[in-house]
């Protein structure tokens, strides 16, 4: 059984400089990175913590805020502001004075803000120009638009040291310095200095500049992309290490990191998405095929079978957007470990076939009242995942194995679906969980050896009910039943629960309020699935309600988002961080399922879905390692779908065109 103490932390936010809260009121981080040093420029606009401030991490050791390398126990990371001193007067970014955020066009990642001292015009600009070094570049501009000369000294530093420089800037002049941070990996520790040039290396250009490129011609949709686009490279380190969630967990999920391996594959960042999978497969995947999470290995009971089945699909998917099978290859055998493992005898129910444990999809286990049973996205992922491991096995001549797989998927999916007894579904729709006995598991009630505070609501009186739960979308954002059927239309009726609980900001819950052991509140990558779901269904209005509220919420300016928005009991809770995880939600809600972008064992599919009220796309992706270009119209009024391309199509059916992956670069317009 799990020990209940490895959901609880002792970092109180309340203890130490208010920077050391992640929760700030209205705070956007911007981060940034290379994969040797990760950045996160802060703005906290409302006056509780520093107002801009520069928070570096080595990104190989995942660390609490209060633990960033700029970050002083006593002054935070004030020390890291600009400070302008002249005639006895000390001026600096003031709280709700900076304009912060992405400088558009730039030719690496670049974070701009600016704000006005006693006449003074002050912009800086922060990036990571160099692909090699672990520096970050903060390059700071003052222009004198006082009518009088203007002397004073510009400060700024990390932590006890300061730099100091005197400035004399005649009416209208300006000037420009530049400061560099270092991370010394070995000292566990940044340096800064002021330089004469910033460092750029033409590396660090091309792979930023090699990305895809998406627009809608709509500001929020297209800010969404390019913010998830630039800081999803940035979350993970050059060794494929990804905090869970930045400054919270400082721990890795399989689940987290093969949704992050597979979006990096999608907007073309195939270095990094080859080490995310090579780092899975070796580190997080035991000889026997079992998976760790929140990096550790568990007993069978408290295995989270899902990670089998979303590894095999991430990784399935990644070869076919590279066309490179060498990975799978040389990985063969842990290939074979990850599609065997939950096909085990000690996890199979005999009466259905189907697969059963003690743990849920959300971490839930024993201790929180959850039965031995059958979890229903567990049968899902790993029915797709045996599927997708077929499919690797066809292309790298494995037939055998291939046959086997796609039978036990199908019987999985048969069981799921259809078994009189056992299915996972019923009047509502899709439902979380059975017990045994076939019986819906509708409540849990959590044991004492939990130790759950009685403020949270699975702590407190019952009934604590489990059902709905958004994970029952993913059933129809992944095609495993038709989007308009009946089942599906039940489920959407179901999820409608969940939206605005027992909270009034917007936003899905990650399940029925009642069940909670944290703290209550809208989840955005919970509520993606659902949006993702909803594409699918052509419910457009639901997709537009999930993005409004994330383009509402603290962290949208920048385009980052917290784990779950909420009042935080912490401690015994651990503070919310930046979930890398949405990032990769956002980037497959619009590849895969938007502009409709699937590669397939056969040719490359083309199924745009675009949303109501815009009016097109424009799109440039790397697959097999040519470029394909899609230009989308949307049409008023009803029918199907139109392509024109050069390329060779495989097949043209209402909706969709399957074409040759060919050599050569591809193009395809379509009426929508």
């Amino acid at each position: 059984m799990i020990d209940a103490s490895e959901h609880y932390y002792h970092d109180d936010p309340n203890v130490g400089h208010p920077d050391v809260r992640t929760e700030l009121k209205g705070v956007d981080y911007f981060f940034l990175g290379n994969g040797l040093i990760q950045a996160a420029v802060q703005c906290a606009p409302a006056g509780d913590a520093t107002p801009l401030g520069v928070l570096v991490m080595n990104p190989d050791r995942l660390r609490k805020k209060r633990e960033a390398l700029t970050m002083d126990p006593v002054a935070g990371v004030s020390a890291t502001m600009i400070r302008l001193t002249g005639a006895g007067t000390v001026h600096g970014p003031r709280a709700g004075s900076c304009d912060v955020s992405w400088l558009q066009k730039a030719p690496v990642p670049t974070v701009t803000a600016r704000w006005k001292a006693d006449g003074l015009m002050i912009e800086e600009r922060f990036s990571c120009p160099a692909w090699a070094a672990p520096v970050l570049c903060r390059q700071v501009t003052v222009r004198n638009a006082c009518r009088v000369t203007a002397k004073f000294e510009l400060s700024t530093g990390v932590r006890s040291t300061v730099l100091r420089r005197r400035l004399t800037l005649r009416t209208g002049e300006k000037k420009s310095l530049t400061v560099l941070y270092t991370l010394d990996c070995a000292a566990d520790a940044v340096s800064c200095a002021f330089v004469r040039q910033p460092p750029r290396d033409d590396e660090a250009r091309a792979f930023w500049g090699s990305l895809a490129k998406v627009s809608f011609a709509h500001p929020m949709l297209d800010h969404f992309f390019q913010a998830s686009k630039v800081q999803l490279p940035v979350g993970a380190s050059r060794l494929g290490c990804v905090d869970g969630s930045i400054w919270q967990y400082n721990l890795e999920w399989l689940r987290d990191q093969s949704m992050v391996a597979l979006a990096l594959t999608m907007i073309g960042a195939v270095g990094p998405a080859t080490t995310m999978f090579t780092r899975l497969l070796d580190k997080f995947v035991t000889p026997e095929g079992d998976t760790l999470d929140s990096s550790v290995k568990r007993n069978p009971a408290d295995v989270e079978l899902d990670q089998n089945g979303i590894l095999l699909c991430t990784l399935r998917d990644y070869v076919l957007w590279t066309g490179n099978l060498d990975l799978v290859r040389a990985k063969w055998a842990k290939v074979v470990a990850v599609a065997e493992f939950p096909l085990g005898e000690i996890f199979r129910h005999s009466e259905s076939g189907l697969l059963t444990n003690c743990r849920e999809f959300w971490e839930r286990h024993k201790a929180h009242g959850i039965q031995p049973g059958m979890e229903m996205v567990y049968q899902l992922y790993v029915a797709h995942g045996l599927e997708a491991a077929a499919v690797l096995a066809r292309l790298t001549g494995h037939e055998a194995e291939a046959v086997r797989w796609d039978g036990e998927s199908a019987r999985l999916k048969h069981a799921m679906l259809e078994d009189k007894r056992f299915r996972m579904h019923d009047a509502r729709g899709f439902i979380k969980r059975r017990a045994n006995d076939g019986q819906v598991q509708e409540t849990v009630e959590a044991d004492p050896s939990a130790g759950l505070p009685a403020t949270v609501p699975l702590g407190g009186p019952g009934p604590h009910y489990l059902n709905p739960d958004t994970s029952v979308a993913l059933p129809v954002a992944l095609g495993t039943i038709p989007p308009d059927s009946p089942l599906a239309r039940r489920t959407f009726k179901s999820l409608e629960k969940l939206w605005n609980q027992d909270w009034k900001t917007g936003g899905y819950g990650r399940y029925d309020v009642s069940s909670e052991p944290d703290s209550p509140g809208g989840w955005p990558f919970a509520s993606l699935f659902v949006a993702r779901a909803a594409v699918e269904a052509g419910d457009d209005e639901k997709v537009w309600r999930v993005l409004r509220w994330l383009g509402e919420v603290p962290g949208a300016n920048a385009g980052t988002w917290f784990e779950f928005y909420g009042r935080r009991l912490a401690p015994p809770f651990p503070q919310v961080g930046i979930v890398v995880w949405n990032w990769a939600e956002l980037i497959v809600l619009y590849v895969q399922h938007i502009l409709g972008v699937q590669p397939q064992e056969h040719g490359l599919r083309i199924r745009p879905r675009l949303l109501s009220g815009t009016r097109g796309a424009e799109a440039t992706f790397l697959v097999r390692g040519r470029r394909l270009t899609l230009h989308l119209k949307q049409k008023s009024g009803r029918g199907a779908a139109s392509f024109r391309t050069a390329a060779k199509v495989l097949r043209d059916l209402p909706g969709e065109v399957v074409v040759d992956y060919g050599s050569r670069p591809l193009t395809v317009a379509a009426t929508v």
